[in-house]
């Protein structure tokens, strides 16, 4: 399932941000703080050990790239539909990509 061919859609899809890729807002949050509805995930640790870019990532869900990024990171929560499209690419259970309880440290 390739992107399809960049276009009207595809740039006014861009132009809309990350809420137009299926994400939500974290909410305002201050340095080292988060919202009470972030969603924390592990997409950055299934990419490293699966040797996965975030643009190869991007490209196998359709979306764009810095979209990754953002999840990652925590600044949007994906929608519903995204979260378990991430599960069944990586072939996991959703809850093992996502948490609304911080993760453990590895090695902790």
């Amino acid at each position: 399932m390739g992107r399809e061919a960049a276009g009207p859609q595809a740039e006014e899809q861009q132009a809309a941000g990350p809420q137009a890729a299926g994400l939500r807002a974290a909410g305002p949050q201050a340095a080292g703080q988060r919202s009470p509805e972030t969603v924390h995930n592990r997409i950055a640790v299934l990419r490293a050990e699966r040797g996965i870019s975030r643009r190869q990532l991007a490209e196998a869900l359709d979306v764009h790239y810095q979209t990754v990024g953002y999840l990652e990171r925590g600044e949007y929560s994906p929608s519903l539909f995204l979260a378990l499209r991430i599960a069944e690419y990586f072939e996991v259970p959703v809850e093992v990509v996502f948490s609304t309880r911080p993760f453990p440290r590895i090695g902790s």
